[in-house]
């Protein structure tokens, strides 16, 4: 019998697998941009593979590339890295980051697809080359840049990563995705061709993208942050470098983030409290992301406002039949659209 390239069991049963799963398990990611002739019959090796390696996460392929963050035994890591590395020449010996902060419990299943994009950049430039990327910085040679009065950094990651998370002194976009972020940079940046341009993200595969990008559009001097914020975190912990980054990196994954500093720079969407907790509300209708503190949480019961938090308590038949017509803050806006209120506002998110 064939063995199906997909995972059909219910997300609640495989929570409730991996939660009383005894092994420990390593959360990690890598990305390479390479040639991959028939993406499809590569998607579908991998998920054999992965699968008999008990890999859980969310894995993009493209005939671009590859994007990955996953989660692996740690009696398997070893194996699978040696899978990586001879899956492809342009794999091997890639940086495989792996989480600061992991309790094993970031992913429940395994997802593979096959893009048309493993990074949605909304270009259609034949003429741009990715692989003709920016300068790579390490941790120590990006803290010396950072100092250079010269020198711009820029955040190429989404509004809500930076609300919580960010290198000091950054510029930050008001986006919400890649694509968005590629010309709204591009204008900010617009007199600053001839300054050390500096670009970080969460693991690299943004800015490695953006840097060439951004060569192509004529900039001089571009550089990225080496392995994204994640490899920066381990190298300064690993160095004891100053760590100029300040709050909690946000990731994909059921986490949510990782904390980097002991900064709390973000407040609860809700009360305006010093928080950094990004949460979905509960109300699976909406399921908007936002920062919630723990008081709000209870007030709330884990929902956005009083509207998804009485919608959740109507008998099931009852929602089905509302769903179709009312509308929540999820359904109607991006993620993390709600600004942070001041202290003592008191003020909760209400959908109209």
């Amino acid at each position: 019998m064939k063995k199906l390239l997909f995972n059909r069991i219910n997300r609640e049963e495989l929570k409730e697998k991996l939660l009383t799963e005894r092994i420990q398990r390593r959360t990690l990611s890598f990305y390479q941009y390479f040639k991959i002739e028939d993406p499809q019959a590569f998607r579908n090796e991998l998920f054999r593979q992965f699968d008999q390696l008990k890999v859980l996460g969310r894995v993009y392929v493209a005939s671009e590339g590859i994007n990955a963050q996953i989660s692996v035994p740690e009696e398997n890591f070893e194996a699978l890295k040696d899978y990586i590395y001879n899956l492809n020449p342009k794999l091997n010996g890639i940086r495989l980051n792996t989480a600061i902060e992991d309790d094993g419990k970031s992913f429940f299943k395994l997802t593979i697809k096959v893009r048309h994009k493993i990074v949605a950049d909304g270009l259609n430039d034949d003429s741009f080359d990715p692989s003709d990327k920016g300068i790579h910085l390490p941790a120590e040679k990006f803290n010396q840049l950072a100092e250079d009065p010269d020198t711009v950094i820029v955040d190429m990651r989404n509004h809500y990563e930076s609300e919580v998370g960010h290198f000091q002194n950054a510029i930050c976009p008001d986006v919400e995705t890649f694509r968005e972020a590629l010309p709204e940079v591009e204008n900010i940046l617009s007199d600053k061709k001839d300054k050390n341009i500096v670009m970080y993200c969460t693991g690299g595969i943004r800015c490695e993208k953006a840097s060439a990008y951004f060569k192509h559009r004529g900039f001089k001097k571009v550089h990225q942050l080496e392995g994204g914020i994640i490899e920066y975190a381990r190298q300064v912990r690993k160095k004891g470098l100053e760590n100029k980054f300040v709050g909690k990196n946000f990731v994909f994954d059921e986490r949510l983030g990782e904390r980097i500093s002991g900064e709390v720079i973000a407040r609860c969407h809700q009360c305006g409290e010093a928080c950094d907790e990004h949460v979905n509300c509960a109300n699976d209708a909406c399921h908007i992301l936002f920062i919630q503190c723990a008081d709000c949480a209870k007030k709330y019961n884990q929902c956005c406002s009083a509207k998804c938090k009485d919608f959740i308590q109507l008998p099931l038949e009852k929602q089905r039949e509302l769903r179709k017509t009312e509308e929540f803050n999820g359904t109607k806006c991006g993620k993390g659209r709600y600004k942070a209120h001041k202290p003592g506002e008191g003020r909760e998110l209400e959908a109209t």
